[in-house]
């Protein structure tokens, strides 16, 4: 039987066969979910807009009995409310640089809003390319920038941009870094794990706290398998002449990344 958070979810997503297809897994294997799993709160946290506290109570719900006063909970409050969103923005990335997204991703994606800050602007880019996009035509576009006869326009890979060279050295690296945090593929797959979109995946679960990890470790994760390709990814993704709905993609993803990296820098 489902609990009330998947089934809030299944709902939000438009049924069992949206919400898989926005994960980008089975239906079967959707179907067969009594909860959300933890490892895919941050990603269906982004897909459906419910917040974590929504989707797995048991995990992020609940009342303190600490006795901690008033301002003790507001600031603790005020951080897990950053770490949400922290989740969300990586969680959308991974979604969007997982697979071309279908009509019900890009009608939720439409839906995004902003303000006057440089990201929400972003935002608001995002949002308004996605509601003109046609999903067939992004599926195209998503075709030929990543995958292609051959190879796309870009290889979103930490090796391939920091050696020219896939599966090299900073893939060893990143693999012994996931193994030591006992970080599990999720299911076969055939991607390494230095594509942008499970790092971003790994960051979402990283800011929800489905992948236990403290800042200090985010930081590290971030300065050592992230920012120093990942950045440039967005920037070159942004100013292609063969993205259209990716190049708002691109112009969130720099930003934000470079929000984190500022963020990190600043002390706990």
């Amino acid at each position: 039987m489902r609990d009330e958070g998947l089934s809030r979810a299944i709902e939000a997503a438009g049924g069992v066969a949206a919400l898989a297809r926005g994960l980008g897994i089975s239906q079967p294997s959707v179907s067969g979910w009594t909860r959300v799993p933890a490892d895919r709160v941050a990603a269906v946290e982004a897909l459906t807009k419910l917040s974590r506290a929504t989707l797995r109570s048991d995990l992020y719900g609940g009342n303190s009995a600490s006795g901690e006063g008033g301002l003790a909970k507001a600031e603790r409050a005020e951080v897990d409310e950053i770490d949400r969103l922290r989740a969300a923005e990586w969680g959308m990335l991974a979604v969007l640089l997982g697979r071309a997204p279908d009509a019900d991703t890009l009608r939720q994606v439409a839906a995004i809003t902003g303000d006057a800050t440089e990201l929400g602007m972003a935002h608001i880019a995002l949002g308004d390319a996605a509601s003109r996009a046609n999903a067939d035509d992004v599926s195209r576009e998503y075709f030929d920038l990543f995958i292609g006869v051959g190879r796309g326009e870009f290889l979103p890979y930490g090796s391939y941009y920091l050696t020219g060279f896939l599966h090299e050295r900073p893939l060893a690296r990143l693999r012994a870094d996931l193994e030591r945090l006992g970080v599990e593929r999720d299911g076969p797959r055939s991607e390494p794990e230095d594509h942008i979109a499970i790092l971003c995946d790994v960051m979402a679960n990283f800011a929800s706290g489905a992948i236990e990890a403290d800042i200090a470790t985010q930081k590290a994760f971030f300065e050592a398998h992230i920012k120093p390709w990942a950045i440039r990814f967005f920037a070159d993704l942004e100013v292609s002449t063969r993205a259209g709905f990716y190049k708002t993609v691109g112009r969130v993803g720099r930003t934000f990344l470079e929000l984190e990296g500022e963020a990190f820098t600043l002390p706990s």
